[in-house]
């Protein structure tokens, strides 16, 4: 199986088909694909979203396992502020934001920057927010098998922003706990520490 490692820092060659989609997606919007600034806009543009949905081919799973390590630790530890970048799957623009994650350790810890690897593994695919917490929630519980796990993410969406209502200021908060956190005290501990008004 093809390392994470590789999968990170491969580029796929762009593809003539999904050029020439980009090419007819600009045909029909009334560009002139043959303009001196437009020429080269359907292989960016292919780049770009091959890029941006690059964590199709990942595996977050196994970017958890590479680091995982025993140790008689059983506190709270916090990755927070993990700044990302997604498409919503409903119209292809982007939201991006914060993601706040906190596990309970039950034997095992994990290196910390797998933490940020997995929220752009799963931010890097088609998404919804409410998902996209789940998802990394869900990585994170089955893999590490933790005590606790919790996920907030706080986001802004460009399709509320850019068209549709139009709000340029809203943000949208979701969050996940399990084991531990699932408890209120301990939940309130870990949203005090991120500064969040969940609690």
């Amino acid at each position: 199986m093809t390392s994470y490692k590789f999968l990170e820092e491969y580029a796929q060659p762009v593809t003539e088909e999904l050029q020439e989609s980009f090419s007819r997606i600009l045909t029909d919007i009334g560009e002139d694909v043959s303009r001196d600034g437009i020429q080269k806009t359907p292989e960016r543009a292919a780049k770009a979203i091959q890029f941006l949905t690059s964590g199709y081919i990942q595996d977050a799973g196994a970017i958890l396992e590479s680091a995982m390590f025993d140790e008689d630790y059983h506190d709270m530890v916090i990755v927070k502020d993990i700044e990302f970048y997604s498409l919503c799957e409903h119209h292809m623009l982007p939201f991006f934001g914060k993601a706040h994650i906190a596990y309970i350790p039950n034997g095992k810890i994990v290196g910390l920057s797998k933490i940020p690897r997995i929220v752009n593994v799963f931010a890097r695919r088609l998404q919804v927010q409410e998902r996209l917490t789940h998802d990394i929630l869900e990585c994170i519980n089955k893999t590490l098998k933790p005590a606790g796990v919790a996920v907030v993410i706080e986001a802004s969406h460009m399709c509320m922003a850019m068209r549709g209502v139009q709000k340029q200021n809203s943000a949208t908060t979701t969050s996940g706990f399990r084991g531990q956190f699932e408890k209120i005290e301990t939940r309130n501990e870990f949203l005090k520490l991120i500064g969040s008004n969940l609690s």
